[in-house]
C-alpha cells in the first residue's frame, strides 16, 4: 500500500496507526499507537495520495474515514508534525496552487457577497454555541495564560482600542463589523461614533438589534456595504478578521480605500490572520467548504502595498499562539454542545465544523500561521513616538474610564 509506505517515511517521533479498507493494520512511529485512522473506502488508498488535504477532510465529513483512540485533532497533529506526509503527487498539487490563486481570490463585488454569505449567514444559534458572550469571531488576546475566552476577547478589544487612540466624538469606520461587538465596545468605552459595515445579512440584523438594545442607536450605525463602496471620512478605521476575504489581487484597492477614507491625522488598525513562511495558498478543503475566496497573507505581501498606498506602518505586532488557544476554546465548546449543533444542521455538518476548528488550530500551532496587527497613518506624527501610550490606554479601558491619550 503506497499510502502506508509514505506515512512510514513521514512519521518518526510520534506514533500513529492506520487500518486500511482491507482491514490490514499498519503502525507508524516508534511506539504502539493510541490514535488510529480507519479507512472505510478502498478508493481512499489512492485519493489520499492524489489530493490529501481535500480528501482527508471530505472523508472525515462523510464517515469514510474515522479516528479511534483520540480525536480528529489528535490525528491531524501527528500528521502535521510529520516530515513528508502529503506524498509527491500531493506536493505537486500544492506547488500549482499559487499559480491559480489569482482566479481563486478574484473577489469582485458579487463574488465577495456570495463568499461571505456562504459562511457568515449561517444560523446565529450555531455561533452562539461556541463563541464568547460578545460573539467575537476572531483571535482573542491572552494577556494572561489563565484567561477565560470571555476575558481574552475583552482583552483583544481593549488592545485594539488602545492602538486606535480614540477620543469621544471620533468618527470610526469598522470594516467587516461582524455581529457588532467591536463597534459596541468602542462606542461604549470611548464615546466614539461608529459606522460598521458587513456583507452578511445575518450579521447586519444581529448588530442592529444589539445596538438598539444597548441604547446606542444614536452613536452606532450598521450598513450592508462593501468597503469599495464606502464614502466619507473617518478619524479612525479598524478592520478585524475581514482582510482574509479581500484577496491578493485587491490589496491595492483595499489600502487605497483606507487612505481615501482616513482623515489626514487619522489612525487605522488592521487585524488579520497571516502566515510566517512567505506567500502560499489556501488549503483546498478550507477553500471549498469554509472560506471560499479566502487567503491568509504573509506580511511580505501586505506591507509593500501599504507603502504604495502612501500610508505609514506606524506599528506592527505579531500574535503567535493566541489564535491556537482561541480555537482550542471554540472547539471544546462546540464539541460539548454537539447535539445542539446537530439539531440545527446534521451530523455531517458537525463533523465538518469540528474538522474546521481542529484544522485551524493545527495551522496556528504547527504550520506557521499567526495573526498580525498593522497600525497605519497618513501622517508621520499621528501617533506618539513610543508605544507606552498603549499600556496607559489599556489600563484606563480596563477600569472602564475612556482613554484620554494625546498624540505626540
Amino acid at each position: 500500500m503506497l499510502l502506508a509506505r509514505l506515512l512510514d517515511k513521514a512519521i518518526k517521533a510520534d506514533s500513529l496507526g492506520l487500518i486500511d479498507a482491507d482491514g490490514d493494520f499498519h503502525r507508524f512511529g516508534p511506539n504502539h499507537p493510541d490514535v488510529i485512522i480507519r479507512l472505510h473506502d478502498k478508493a481512499l488508498h489512492r485519493e489520499l495520495i492524489l489530493t490529501p488535504r481535500l480528501t482527508f477532510g471530505e472523508a472525515y465529513m462523510d464517515g469514510r474515514l474515522t479516528v479511534e483512540g483520540g480525536s480528529v485533532y489528535d490525528a491531524l497533529a501527528i500528521l502535521s508534525r510529520g516530515t513528508d506526509v502529503y506524498g509527491v503527487l500531493g506536493r505537486v498539487h500544492e506547488w500549482l496552487a499559487p499559480a491559480i490563486r489569482f482566479f481563486e481570490q478574484n473577489n469582485h463585488l458579487h463574488r465577495a457577497r456570495r463568499n461571505v454569505a456562504h459562511h457568515y449567514d449561517l444560523s446565529r444559534s450555531l455561533y452562539e454555541l461556541f463563541l464568547d458572550r460578545d460573539m467575537q469571531y476572531s483571535c482573542a488576546y491572552f494577556a494572561d495564560s489563565g484567561m477565560s475566552l470571555d476575558e481574552a476577547q475583552e482583552a483583544k478589544k481593549r488592545h485594539i482600542a488602545a492602538k486606535l487612540l480614540l477620543k469621544p466624538g471620533h468618527k470610526v469606520l469598522d470594516i467587516g463589523c461582524g455581529w457588532g461587538g467591536m463597534a459596541l465596545y468602542l462606542a461604549q468605552k470611548t464615546g466614539a461614533h461608529v459606522t460598521g459595515i458587513t456583507l452578511s445579512q445575518e450579521q447586519l440584523a444581529v448588530a442592529r438589534e444589539r445596538a438598539a438594545q444597548a441604547g446606542l442607536a444614536d452613536r452606532i450605525r450598521f450598513e450592508l456595504c462593501d468597503y469599495r463602496e464606502m464614502k466619507g471620512q473617518f478619524d479612525r478605521i479598524v478592520s478585524v478578521g475581514m482582510f482574509e476575504h479581500v484577496g491578493v489581487p485587491h490589496y491595492g484597492r483595499f489600502f487605497a480605500k483606507v487612505r481615501e477614507l482616513l482623515a489626514d491625522d487619522g489612525v487605522a488598525l488592521l487585524h488579520s490572520i497571516g502566515r510566517s513562511d512567505g506567500p502560499g495558498s489556501t488549503n483546498s478543503w478550507f477553500r471549498k467548504y469554509i472560506f471560499p475566496g479566502g487567503y491568509s497573507p504573509a506580511l511580505s505581501e501586505v506591507l509593500p502595498v501599504v507603502e504604495k498606498a502612501g500610508l505609514w506602518a506606524t506599528d506592527v505586532e505579531v500574535l503567535r499562539l493566541h489564535y491556537a488557544q482561541t480555537l482550542r476554546h471554540w472547539r471544546d465548546r462546540f464539541v460539548a454542545r454537539w447535539d445542539e449543533a446537530a439539531a440545527l444542521y446534521d451530523e455531517r455538518f458537525c463533523r465538518m465544523w469540528e474538522f474546521y476548528l481542529a484544522g485551524s488550530e493545527i495551522a496556528f500551532r504547527y504550520q506557521g500561521h499567526m495573526v498580525f496587527q498593522v497600525q497605519m497613518a497618513k501622517s508621520v506624527g499621528a501617533v506618539p513616538l513610543t508605544r507606552d501610550y498603549m499600556v496607559h490606554a489599556e489600563t484606563a479601558l480596563a477600569r472602564a474610564v475612556p482613554a484620554e491619550t494625546e498624540a505626540a
